[in-house]
């Protein structure tokens, strides 16, 4: 593993926003997109408006299937070429649908888009290289505080795109942000994995690995935590355009009030980068999950008495997204935290799990849309209750226990490694 002074060449404050920056170009993609839909439905002829979605739904399934292969390239040939050649790949793809002239095209593009951005990933890998345990958890809670500011901006960005230029130009706007994080990354981003711990990929190699981040009870269980979790969300993005256009009957609201409801995601995030290390990811996440339900319960409650209104369903959704914030941060580090030797193929596994099945989990929520809030409501307290049935399995059914793993992230690689070449 890379010694912590590699992150610290570049400044810790400078490695967690150029962290931040990379991660960002990935939720840019969906997040600016919302307002566009229905501009883009009209300028290229799609029959039923509903299909819109599926702008989304291609680049994330790109981006779910993406994710298999950039954390395993990286393993073997290291985590700055990989990246770097992941997002000019993705600003290629983004130019390409700006180009695109029929929606056939566009969904094809969007696919590569979502291939493409898929490479991010790898960002998780190099936080992994660095760092283990609470520390890593406070990285990775600090990343995803920058992260989140992008759903914060972005509908409003991509709104305003739409009232000084076509729809086009939201993808060329992509496509200049990912190119800009490229040359930041080019410029200061040091390679985190030596030499020496590079993989071959070799199909023995590469199934051991797999077994390792599959058979690792805390790697898979939290994995599937994070994926019912990230269902959630998804299910979020994709209603909540019609919510405030049919169920609240104020579409102009949607932006802002997105950006409301992110700005608790945001904060719970920095909370929690100031509190992990001293009270632990277990007892955090674990608390979270617990208000999580509850406060999906009442929003289910509040729903189906029809008592939802815009303020109701803002600081129950808020309250739902900062709960959530704290939760997974926290259970992706403890998926991570035992795969030490193979960051890039758990990166790429636990994140083609949680994210490609989490958006199949929200899509399923979102068919269930019917002129309510109940839906969301309801899909989110399920999410809830699964994810908390996976986080009792990989805690063989006792909750908030701290773990006290070593420090050293040479240590755990070394352990891991034996345990890799015994399988």
């Amino acid at each position: 593993m890379a010694e912590k002074r590699d992150a610290h060449s570049i400044g810790f404050l400078e490695f967690v926003i150029l962290a931040a920056a990379t991660m960002s170009t990935q939720a840019i993609a969906i997040d600016a997109m919302l307002p566009a839909f229905p501009t883009i439905v009209s300028a290229l002829n799609v029959g039923d408006p509903n299909h819109g979605q599926w702008i989304v739904t291609a680049y994330m399934t790109g981006m779910g299937l993406g994710q298999l292969v950039w954390g395993m390239l990286s393993d073997r040939f290291g985590r700055r070429p990989i990246l770097l050649g992941g997002l000019t790949l993705y600003v290629i793809a983004a130019l390409l649908c700006s180009l695109s002239g029929t929606f056939e095209a566009l969904l094809a593009w969007r696919f590569v888009h979502g291939l493409a951005a898929a490479c991010v990933t790898v960002t998780r890998s190099v936080v992994r290289d660095l760092y283990s345990g609470r520390q890593m958890a406070r990285v990775m809670s600090l990343t995803f505080v920058v992260f989140l500011t992008v759903p914060i901006l972005a509908p409003s960005l991509g709104q305003l795109i739409l009232l000084i230029a076509p729809w086009r130009y939201i993808f060329v706007v992509f496509a200049l942000f990912a190119a800009m994080v490229a040359a930041w990354g080019y410029l200061r981003l040091p390679e985190t994995l030596h030499p020496e711990y590079r993989m071959t990929l070799t199909l023995k190699h590469v199934l051991n690995a797999a077994k390792l981040v599959l058979g690792t009870r805390a790697s898979i269980f939290y994995t599937l935590a994070m994926m019912v979790m990230f269902g959630t969300i998804m299910a979020y993005v994709g209603m909540v355009a019609q919510i405030f256009s049919e169920v609240f009957h104020r579409p102009k609201l949607m932006p802002s009030m997105f950006a409301l409801c992110a700005i608790f995601m945001g904060m719970s995030a920095y909370l929690n980068s100031r509190i992990v290390e001293r009270l632990g990811m277990r007892l955090i996440s674990h608390t979270a999950l617990l208000l999580f339900i509850a406060v999906t319960g009442l929003h289910v409650l509040v729903a189906a008495l029809g008592l939802e209104r815009i303020w109701t369903f803002v600081v129950l959704q808020s309250l739902t997204m900062a709960t959530f914030s704290l939760s997974v941060s926290n259970f992706g580090a403890m998926a991570m935290e035992p795969m030490g030797s193979i960051a890039g193929i758990a990166a790429s596994l636990q994140g083609f799990i949680s994210t490609f099945s989490g958006a199949l989990v929200g899509i399923l929520i979102g068919e269930q849309f019917n002129g309510t809030t109940v839906p969301l409501a309801a899909g989110a307290l399920c999410c809830g209750f699964i994810s908390l049935g996976f986080v009792l399995l990989a805690e063989r059914g006792r909750l908030f226990r701290a773990h006290h793993s070593s420090s050293d992230p040479k240590i755990t690689q070394n352990a891991q490694i034996e345990v890799a070449s015994s399988q």
